[in-house]
Formats: structure tokens, sequence, C-alpha cells
């Protein structure tokens, strides 16, 4: 794969010319809306037929003849790819880039609120083979802990099944298009509501024929940290064999008191949970300043604390397929796809810029004589983020949400990554 950097000046034409690659190509696996417009900063994803690059962190006793036994290459396309290294020197805890055919293999989750009437089939079709599990935010509960539906289902797990892509029930602590957190403080502490909770949840599991569930409760009271812990251990022995996900808030140190980071102890629910995701998006949030959504060195600090307590074969982290457009300075905020503030850019006119230490692309714009910043994502800021996952050896990812197009990551994850089904 290779990865073109617009420049002024440059049209999809003279791109093909350079890569090879047809024009319609090139404009279909980046969501381009048209062929004769083009911006400066607008990163596109060209396939090619070159070998994946796996990303792999020296350790104590590694060689080079080892590693390129380990990865199926040669010695020669290591030091081709990483210029300089001096096989007589490798530095414990150095990045090696790695040509490699052994793909890496994850297990991704596609999270989605689904729409009454809406068919998910035609959603589903071109990126299925790129989910193992797809969450459906279709169920909350009451203050008695009584699990109940909020919005119809039955399309998107129809869809699922055809497709191969393992449905997981989300439940969540979400009334009022907002995240409730007396309301799953006072589930937790009483166990009447806990079994209240699990009884009804399983209820929903079996004749739907969910493959598991994927929790989500935000904003957790700090005292109820012991009490989450408890009923996680509860619903996974009732579980059994049934997936147990657990979505928890991002966090690089433990703070327990902490009214939004303090509930999740990372260690306890790792060792019952069977899959952990961190959310490791919304550094940039809502009303806030303006800021990248995940900026990488954010999420390699998250990464680090987390793998020091949870397995990182449990392990996923968050990528989301959105940006946020502020209009400044009051910081008022709208949510865009990724594909959506990609092609504003380019009808706007606005150049777009990457700031490398977040390895996160921005642009301002203006509308109505308003001024607007927005920070999304593109193939180069996940193509970091997957370096993530390659490094630190983690289960994969989850994507909030997948109704929000990003086709230069699917084209992505189809070329380069193996997605298991197990």
């Amino acid at each position: 794969m290779a990865i073109h950097i617009v420049q002024r000046g440059e049209t999809l034409w003279n791109i093909s010319q350079i890569y090879g690659a047809p024009v319609e190509t090139i404009r279909a696996v980046n969501g381009l809306p048209t062929i004769d417009r083009l911006t400066p900063g607008l990163s596109l994803y060209i396939p090619d037929q070159h070998l994946s690059m796996r990303y792999y962190k020296i350790k104590a006793g590694d060689t080079i003849n080892k590693l390129a036994q380990q990865f199926n290459t040669s010695p020669f396309q290591l030091y081709d790819a990483n210029p300089g290294l001096n096989p007589s020197q490798l530095t414990v805890g150095s990045v090696l880039v790695i040509p490699s055919p052994n793909k890496n293999v994850l297990k991704t989750l596609g999270f989605i609120v689904p729409n009454p009437g809406v068919s998910y089939t035609s959603t589903l079709e071109g990126i299925a083979n790129n989910l193992t599990y797809i969450a459906v935010a279709a169920y909350s509960f009451t203050e008695e802990g009584y699990v109940y539906i909020q919005t119809d289902d039955d399309n998107i797990l129809s869809a699922s099944k055809q497709w191969d892509v393992t449905p997981l029930l989300m439940v969540r602590n979400y009334t009022d298009e907002d995240f409730n957190p007396e309301l799953i403080g006072n589930v937790l502490k009483e166990p009447v509501f806990r079994r209240n909770f699990i009884d009804s949840l399983l209820h929903f599991i079996m004749e739907k024929g969910y493959g598991g569930v994927s929790i989500d409760f935000e904003f957790i009271p700090p005292l109820q940290r012991a009490n989450f812990v408890v009923f996680l251990y509860e619903l996974k022995q009732r579980l059994g064999s049934l997936l147990l996900h657990v979505n928890v808030h991002a966090k690089t140190e433990d703070i327990p008191s902490n009214p939004i980071i303090g509930a999740y102890d990372y260690e306890e629910i790792g060792n019952v949970a069977d899959i952990v995701a961190v959310m490791t998006i919304d550094y940039g949030y809502p009303t806030g300043p303006p800021n990248p959504i995940s900026p990488i060195w954010w999420m390699e600090q998250v990464i680090r604390f987390a793998t020091s307590l949870i397995d990182p074969n449990k392990l996923q982290v968050s990528f989301p397929l959105y940006g946020y457009d502020w209009k400044v300075p009051e910081n008022t905020t709208s949510a865009r796809s990724v594909l959506n503030a990609q092609n504003l850019a380019i009808q706007s006119g606005s150049i777009i810029q990457y700031d490398t230490n977040a390895a996160s692309p921005f642009y301002h714009y203006w509308k109505a004589g308003e001024n607007h910043i927005v920070w999304f994502e593109d193939i180069r800021s996940f193509q970091e983020k997957y370096k993530l996952l390659d490094i630190y050896n983690l289960l994969g990812t989850t994507y909030w949400q997948i109704s929000l197009p990003f086709p230069q990551n699917w084209r992505f994850v189809s070329e380069n990554l193996i997605i298991s089904k197990e």
C-alpha cells in the first residue's frame, strides 16, 4: 500500500500516473465526491501489491535472523526497511519496521445504534469481513435493574447473522440522550437490582440469539467500584461460554476517587471479562477546546498503563470513525463522519494540516463569517493506530460507529490485516 499526500496543483490523473492505479479506483477507495477536485494535505490511500508492514518492539535476545524467520522475511528486507540498523547493536525497546507476508491478526468490534425500519444489509455487506463482532446499542435498564429495549434491533441482528458477524447485546446506562451515573450507581449497590438486571439481560440474549453482551456503563460513581467488579463476576457466572465484553474509560493512572475514571478497576475487570475495550476516543470532546479526537501520544500512554494490568490478548482500544467541528471561540461542536469531514475540506478549499505529535489531521474553514476548526481522522492517523496494536500485541480494536463511512479504513483492513472470526 501507499499513502499519498496531495500537493498544491496535483490532480487525480497526475497521482494515478505516479502509482499506476486507475483514477476511478483512487476516487472510490478514498470516497472522493468527484475526480475533478482535491485539496492540499489530503491523504489518499493507494492500493498496491507490496508486502504489509509489521511493527515489532525489540526484546532481549532478539537477533536479525530470528526476527526474519519469525516474520517469514529476509534479513535483507529488514535492513532495507530500517536504514542504519546495526545487527550487533539492537536496542531493547526500539521498534523495527518489518515487511512481511504474515499479516497481523486482530479481533474487531463495530458499534452501531440501530434505527427502526432501516435495513443494515448494505451497511454490513462491504465491511463484514473486517468485523469479528458487532455491538448493538439498543438496550438500557430501569431503576430496579430491569433491562429493556430502546429501539428495534431485529434488522441489524438479521444482517449480522447473514454476514457472519457475531452480535453482542450492548446495554448502557443511557437515558434521555445522556449517560446517567445515578441509575447505574443505584443498581450496582443493590444485590436484588443486580439480580434483576442479569435475569432480564439473559432473557433478551437467549430470546434474540446474541453471542454475548457488551457492557457500557459510563460515569459510574466511584463508590461503586467494588460493586461493579462483583456485578461482572455475577454476570460472567451466568453467561457461561457467552462473551463478556466490557467497555471502560481511558486513563493513564488509577485515581479511584475520580468521577469519570475512578470506578474502573482495570486489573479486576481484566480478570473477569473475556475482552476489555478501552475507550481511547474523545480526548477532544464536544464543547471543550478544539483538540484531536484520539492523539497517538495519549493512546500510547493509555495502552502502556492498561497493559500493565490487563492481558494484552484481552485488550481492545477504540478507533473513532468521526471527527468534531468546533465553531470558535464559543466551541459549540458538531460531529462529522470521517468521510464527511474529509469532503468538507475539499468542498471548502481548506488546506488540511497534520499534527505529527498527535498523528491527527485538522483544518480551518469559514462559514457565514464564523471560524471553524475540524479535527478528524484519515488513513495516516489510522495507520499509526494500527501500528500500536502490533507493537503492544493487542487483541484488536473497536470502531465507533460503523454507520459512519470511512472507506479508506475498510480497504486498509482488507488488504493489510487478518480479522479473526473465532
